[in-house]
């Protein structure tokens, strides 16, 4: 009998629930969704037709949340300027930069001094190294943080990072499955996501007196399936170029926020956003198996403890480097730091790859640690900032000011 439907609404139930609990405890939604689909899935009982197994249910349940991670990165990109980020061009490189080398850096030395293998140093480093887009779109829209200074450097450091991600994939993907691409290839596909992303900036930023015109549309009906229909043609488009389908929503969004339906685009898409963003968080934690995570404890506890010290130093060089404050220098660490869906890809590659088993849990514990933990280190960033503060005196109060 098919329980499609059933099985779907069970997982809706879950998600509600966990947002109640959440906003009842006034804490982030992120945590609680992700735990919520850890404790289903084909681990969990069934009793009678109510199956929370999810075994028919779950690959539409991976696609729902698929759409979530696109609305986020769209309705990100729509409280942005291309002016502004065009201007933060030499910040963006500059701070993307500094957070990939140093984060590499040290995601290549933590499984060296360990003794790892070659193939699993690489997939190790690519675990580590990326942080997870859909997780600190989240964050930023939720913790009303859009409007501030360091938030373009962010949105700079993601789309910087899915540069070198498409780049890494595809030389590592040849190393591990034996496909090995030439010099030349990778060079082509760092110049296609380059010409990619420049395209939209130049339609950005010369086109919007045109679509100004084909969104002069009055009915809201016809106007969101022309939005639709855009968001998810360019998304699938992306994916085609070894874009990420993420970063071609992200874009998109950066368009249409130049054009003067901008605000009538965000109304109505937020509550997509929310719905298909929270599916997301689930449906990511339908995936991790809770008894798979202890295979690996204390290489995982490390790796987080580097990883956290890494995002925190890259965030801040690159901060002050381009002309942030600490405070605001301090945000960008503590808002990249969550893990996610491109560290599962690179976990899935060595898999594939018939490398060393303890990849899995590695990168399940590793992804479930950084995913809760990101989030809460973002909304009590002042509080971290005010201890380090006193500790290191980078900034001072306006009684000290007084005094003097």
């Amino acid at each position: 009998m098919d329980h499609l439907i059933l099985e779907t609404g069970i997982a809706f139930v879950l998600v509600a629930a966990a947002a109640l609990i959440a906003n009842k405890l006034k804490f982030s939604i992120i945590p609680f969704l992700i735990i919520a689909g850890m404790l289903v899935g084909p681990h969990a009982p069934k009793i009678g037709v109510f199956s929370l197994k999810f075994i028919e249910s779950a690959p539409f349940i991976n696609f729902l949340g698929r759409i979530g991670i696109l609305f986020l990165l769209f309705y990100l990109g729509l409280e942005f300027s291309t002016g502004k980020l065009l201007k933060s061009g030499k910040s963006i490189l500059l701070g993307g930069t500094v957070y990939i080398g140093m984060n590499f850096g040290l995601g290549i030395l933590y499984p060296l001094v360990l003794g790892f293998p070659l193939k699993e140093i690489l997939i190790i480093a690519g675990i580590t190294t990326v942080s997870s887009s859909a997780i600190v779109a989240k964050v930023l829209v939720d913790l009303r943080r859009t409007g501030n200074s360091e938030t373009e450097l962010i949105l700079g450091i993601i789309m910087f990072e899915d540069i070198f991600l498409a780049v890494y994939l595809s030389a590592v993907s040849g190393l591990i499955l034996g496909n090995s691409q030439s010099f030349g290839k990778s060079l082509l596909s760092i110049g296609i996501s380059l010409a990619y992303m420049i395209l939209f900036f130049v339609i950005a930023r010369f086109a919007a007196p045109l679509l100004n015109k084909l969104l002069r549309i009055r009915s809201d009906e016809i106007f969101i399936i022309v939005i639709f229909a855009s968001l998810f043609f360019i998304a699938g488009f992306s994916e085609t170029i070894h874009v990420a389908e993420a970063i071609g929503a992200l874009l998109l969004g950066l368009v249409y926020s130049e054009t003067t339906q901008a605000e009538r685009i965000e109304r109505l898409v937020i509550p997509f956003r929310d719905f298909f963003g929270a599916v997301f968080f689930f449906s990511f934690g339908l995936g991790i198996d809770p008894a798979q995570l202890g295979g690996a404890v204390w290489l995982t506890i490390g790796a987080v403890l580097i990883t956290v010290a890494g995002n925190f130093a890259a965030g801040l060089i690159g901060g002050r480097l381009s002309g942030l404050s600490y405070k605001a220098s301090t945000n960008i660490g503590l808002t990249i730091v969550s893990r996610g869906e491109f560290s599962i890809i690179m976990a899935n590659l060595g898999i594939v790859g018939g490398l060393m088993p303890v990849l899995k849990p590695f990168s399940a514990l590793y992804v479930l640690i950084l995913a809760i933990l990101g989030p809460i280190m973002t909304k009590e960033s002042k509080k971290i900032f005010a201890l380090l503060n006193r500790i290191f005196k980078w900034q001072r109060t306006q009684k000290t000011r007084a005094a003097e």
